[in-house]
């Protein structure tokens, strides 16, 4: 991944996990808690593809692990948004636009319902059950529901601002500043040349006038 990028994801995850553990996490609704980092991981996704939806969903996935009140084994939610992460990234459009708002919805959903599942998978392999005591349905809707009414204050607005990082205006602007200086030394510089080759033609020529006009001068005296 570019620097940049790496900058930008770095900075949003912290950011949205800060958000997520000192205010979401305390709002008590029922269900399921809405997942301000998973969130910016579909965003993220949605622009750098799924590789770079991959690395970043593991990044914070695994500062999600360590941050306080973690109450579970440090590994398992990056594991979770890793995948999502890679899967979010294969909606990407080729040309990194998309045409409606529907597409990224219907991806946040997915990817709701798709991390609580594996969430949940996860934690039954090594013998968690809290998600059989909360209420696995209950959990998928709620998240569902959540992430979709978080997702319009949050998705587009990261995902405009990766697109204005990514594009770096300044560095676009230094290069074709970069490109029209070399290309006027080049054109300069293939002037005077090309300058300096018709001087010397024209002596050439003027010499060969004068050659010749002597030629036929003597001939006429004869």
């Amino acid at each position: 991944m570019r620097l940049n990028r790496m900058l930008l994801s770095t900075a949003l995850v912290i950011v949205a996990l800060v958000i997520q553990v000192s205010v979401l996490a305390r709002l008590h609704l029922p269900g399921a808690v809405p997942d301000l980092v998973l969130l910016t991981v579909v965003a993220l996704a949605l622009v750098y593809g799924h590789v770079g939806g991959c690395l970043i969903g593991f990044g914070a996935g695994l500062l999600s692990d360590l941050a306080p009140p973690a109450d579970h084994a440090a590994g398992r939610y990056a594991l979770v948004l890793c995948v999502i992460g890679y899967l979010a990234g294969l909606a990407r459009p080729e040309n990194g636009r998309l045409k409606s708002a529907s597409g990224p919805m219907f991806v946040v959903v997915a990817a709701a319902i798709g991390s609580t599942l594996l969430y949940a998978g996860v934690g039954a392999l090594v013998g968690d059950t809290a998600a059989r005591h909360v209420g696995l349905t209950s959990l998928l809707a709620t998240a569902a529901v959540y992430d979709l009414l978080l997702a319009p204050f949050v998705v587009p607005g990261i995902m405009a601002l990766a697109r204005r990082i990514d594009n770096d205006p300044l560095a676009e602007a230094g290069s074709a500043k970069a490109a029209d200086v070399s290309s006027g030394w080049l054109s300069s510089g293939t002037g005077l040349r090309i300058g300096s080759q018709r001087g010397v033609l024209r002596v050439k020529a003027a010499k060969a006038r004068v050659a010749r006009a002597g030629r036929i001068k003597g001939v006429k005296r004869l």
